[in-house]
């Protein structure tokens, strides 16, 4: 499909200029006109005419064809919805009946993949409406987003230390796309930490910090950390292209984006939010 457009695209760019120098030979030799001005405001009118219909012809199978993938992955999407809801309606079932502590271990391990599901669900919704330019701004407290995502993050990570120490901040930004960042920014934290990690998570005025007491990063790495499918090491798990979006998002709102490390000392990373106008 895509070598179809390589050739649209470039017979587009043969068969404009085409149209150009023949333009230009009509007006000047065939009507006989010899204002160079006039010769080119014509010969210009009919190329962009010519290439804006031969635009139309040549992107319009790319345009059907990402219509298309986006209608697949709504629908996909929303096919998802049924089969997580369906879990977790069934796990509160079952813990209505089953009440020995085997079991209920058990269906909480549900309940998290179940929660996990939810997650990866809203990040896909997350996408599509990126994709499409269609967040939605909200005006919210920074502190009651982050205690969100720390429910969460805390029944995945059972065996991390939490350190927490958030006050108020209001914030303009994208909501889920703003969880996203924290999620992937506390789960790096935990990914590259020993067994039982400690995590740091503080929140003053406007400036965000989560830090870790893990591994930490030389100065070669942290010159590669926002390059896309990067890993410092290939053994974790990971596609290496959570910093590369943490910073695009960061970039996006206008929120400062610092990162310090050191080896086998950890990792601290800040954001820092714009200060509102009072």
């Amino acid at each position: 499909m895509f070598r179809n457009v390589e050739i649209a695209l470039a017979s587009l760019y043969v068969t404009t200029t085409g149209v150009l120098i023949a333009g230009i030979y009509y007006v000047h030799q065939i009507l006989g006109v010899q204002q160079w001005g006039i010769i080119a405001f014509v010969s210009l009118i009919i190329t962009l005419g010519v290439g804006g219909i031969l635009a139309k012809i040549a992107i319009t199978p790319l345009r059907e064809h990402f219509y298309h993938l986006e209608r697949f992955s709504k629908e996909t999407l929303h096919e998802l919805n049924l089969p997580i809801n369906t879990i977790t309606a069934n796990v509160q079932m079952l813990r209505k009946t089953h009440t020995d502590e085997k079991s209920l271990k058990r269906l909480e391990r549900i309940e998290i993949a179940s929660e996990m599901l939810k997650e990866r669900y809203n990040e896909l919704d997350y996408l599509i409406k990126k994709q499409s330019e269609r967040e939605k701004i909200e005006h919210f407290d920074l502190r009651e987003a982050i205690e969100e995502r720390f429910v969460f993050l805390r029944s995945l990570y059972p065996s991390a230390t939490w350190e927490i120490n958030l006050t108020s901040c209001e914030v303009n930004c994208d909501r889920i796309g703003l969880g996203k960042v924290i999620d992937n920014l506390i789960e790096n934290g935990v990914k590259y930490s020993p067994k039982n990690p400690i995590i740091t998570i503080t929140l003053r005025e406007n400036i965000l910090s989560i830090s870790d007491q893990g591994i930490g990063m030389d100065e070669i790495t942290l010159m590669h950390i926002y390059d896309r499918y990067y890993q410092s090491d290939s053994t974790m798990a990971g596609y290496g292209i959570g910093l590369n979006l943490v910073k695009r998002y960061c970039d996006r709102y206008g929120i400062a984006l610092h990162i310090s490390s050191r080896i086998h000392v950890g990792t601290n990373v800040k954001l820092e939010f714009k200060k509102r106008e009072k």
